[in-house]
């Protein structure tokens, strides 16, 4: 009787229209958060690239001269360029480096919980601190120099040569996400059934052609994950820059949102910087679109 009772009133709340709006009452405030820090500043900053705009005086409607100007920007396409170049670097490595630490922790290894811990420490950190970190480590008073002047050599400019401040951006970059991916990645190759590993050794399969054949292929998915967010990260990449080497030396390693803020507060031109925004948003909404499209959805 009890339990009749208790279906019948489940079934008058479901159709009850009062009780429909409680549910959105749970994702207001993610809703509010997204819309005040997200949605509404999209649509400001897509209204202003149609503008000339200082943020002091009025503004004033130019239409497509923002983006006529930037595409014809050497500096704006320099910069692209930098941005790509960087991520083409970082991309391969962290993908890399993040599955062959996956690979070797999964193992049944003694402290393996520790060792991850380690790896997956500095994703943890803020980029500002990780730039000034690897800052103190190589830069001109440098822990670096400090060490190669016990040996009697003379320092190294590292920050100082357009070469070496790309390669110590790389290098900052990887240790610091290298954590993140390698964890989704550990938790792609626990995903696969051991029936095909335990197959593969009844053939006789040596390790490289189990790696070839079974788990690359079935890693997809999870590749697909890894490539498409480190990729996005690496056109987002400012605060880690901006510590470690503030964009130079001269311009060497200023990339695109650097760019963007430089053109947008030092310079004061809040339309173009808007209008350099919009085409980046273009861009990672490509990307995003891309991996959707690999990944099936989100399907394996």
């Amino acid at each position: 009787m009890s339990a009749q009772a208790s279906a019948a009133d489940l079934k008058k709340r479901k159709l009850n229209p009062s009780m429909g709006w409680i549910p959105y009452l749970f994702v207001l405030p993610n809703l509010l958060i997204f819309s005040t820090f997200i949605v509404i500043p999209t649509i400001i900053g897509f209204i202003y690239s149609f503008h000339e705009y200082d943020g002091l005086n009025p503004m004033e409607f130019v239409g497509t001269a923002n983006y006529q100007e930037i595409f014809a920007s050497a500096d704006f396409w320099s910069a692209l360029g930098k941005t790509a170049v960087y991520a083409m670097t970082v991309v391969p490595l962290i993908y890399c480096m993040a599955l062959l630490v996956a690979m070797m922790l999964i193992q049944p290894l003694q402290g393996k919980g520790f060792f991850r811990s380690i790896f997956y420490w500095p994703t943890m950190i803020s980029y500002i601190i990780v730039g000034l970190t690897w800052k103190w480590i190589f830069g001109d008073f440098g822990i670096m120099n400090y060490i190669v002047t016990l040996f009697g050599l003379e320092p190294v400019q590292i920050l100082s040569s357009p070469f070496w401040a790309n390669v110590s951006v790389v290098i900052a970059t990887v240790w610091s996400r290298l954590g993140f991916y390698m964890v989704i990645f550990i938790a792609g190759l626990q995903a696969i059934p051991t029936e095909y590993y335990e197959a593969a050794r009844l053939d006789g399969a040596s390790k490289l052609r189990v790696f070839w054949n079974i788990t690359l292929p079935l890693l997809k998915p999870t590749t697909v994950l890894v490539v498409m967010l480190s990729l996005i990260e690496a056109f987002k990449a400012y605060p880690l820059l901006f510590a470690l080497t503030g964009g130079g030396p001269g311009k060497e390693t200023t990339f695109i949102v650097q760019f963007i803020y430089e053109t947008g507060f030092a310079k004061q031109e809040l339309g173009m910087a808007s209008a350099m925004s919009v085409v980046l948003f273009i861009l990672i909404s490509i990307f995003t679109a891309l991996q959707f499209k690999l990944s099936k959805g989100g399907a394996n």
